[in-house]
């Protein structure tokens, strides 16, 4: 069965369903809400949040739509309502030194120098530029999917990847020298 069949399963009412759509994406939505909060924890709470408004409102899924689409629009519907909530709690500082240990995995231990370089530099990055890459390099969504995603075009997606990129590799660099 495709995704789009099960959510028009879950819209009708069989809300059962709704658990083969956890098990196909809630580690990739972790994955994506892990990357953008640099939190873990809260990841977890988010991703949970993600699959609660699926159900809640899924009368909103457009017959037709791709459901990868529209679930990752949830979770950056979930991610932006989190962060209005609790914006006095939260700044546009990173602090890079606290990052390895709000990401800390199983295999943390084995990351090399590079590695931690790249997710320090990631730190750096405005929000929007951050999202794209995670959407478009850690995720592997296609440019397309993205844009409908994000409501622009895949022209305007593409020149702003190359930007965030560019971007990512000048904070890069710069935290490699020193």
């Amino acid at each position: 069965m495709t995704d789009e069949t099960i959510m028009e399963a879950v819209k009708s009412g069989d809300l059962q369903q709704a658990s083969m759509l956890f098990e196909r994406y809630h580690k990739r939505i972790f994955n994506f809400l892990a990357r953008l909060a640099m939190d873990r924890a809260l990841a977890e709470d988010l991703t949970q949040n993600v699959f609660l408004r699926i159900i809640k409102y899924r009368n909103s899924y457009r017959e037709g739509a791709r459901f990868q689409s529209w679930i990752y629009q949830v979770a950056r519907n979930v991610f932006s309502d989190h962060y209005q909530a609790h914006k006095n709690k939260y700044s546009d500082f990173v602090d890079v030194d606290k990052l390895r240990d709000n990401m800390a995995e199983a295999e943390d231990e084995q990351w090399d120098e590079k590695e931690k370089l790249l997710h320090r530099s990631m730190a750096l990055l405005a929000d929007e530029q951050r999202e794209l890459l995670i959407l478009t390099r850690f995720q592997h969504m296609k440019y397309e999917e993205v844009a409908q995603v994000m409501n622009t075009t895949v022209a305007n997606i593409k020149v702003k990847v190359h930007r965030a990129i560019a971007k990512l590799r000048e904070h890069y660099f710069e935290l490699e020298k020193n």
